[in-house]
């Protein structure tokens, strides 16, 4: 028989078919490392981090640091994960100052 039949079911839709992932999609995410929210480019140093180096993170040690005010107002101000941003720029520093 090749009639089309007039109550055949409609196609199926998959209802769950995720939309397009898009740039802006993105931007509007919350980057985390572990808990910790971070920024995107904190994200991509620490991938790069740990690529490079897998136990950067967890091989931190805590200390008592003397810092001028203003400089920790202003690390402070950058909101939270400030510390791992300040651990971000000494690094840069340290890696400028190798050259």
């Amino acid at each position: 028989m090749n009639v089309k039949l007039q109550n055949s079911p409609a196609l199926w839709v998959d209802p769950d078919d995720a939309p397009e992932l898009s740039d802006e999609f993105f931007d509007k995410g919350t980057w985390r490392v572990g808990e910790q929210v971070v920024s995107p480019h904190e994200a991509y140093a620490l991938v790069g981090q740990q690529v490079a180096q897998p136990s950067a993170i967890s091989a931190t040690v805590s200390t008592t640091l003397r810092l001028d005010v203003d400089v920790l107002q202003a690390f402070k101000a950058t909101g939270e994960g400030w510390q791992l941003l300040m651990n971000i720029a000494l690094k840069e520093w340290l890696s400028q100052r190798k050259q």
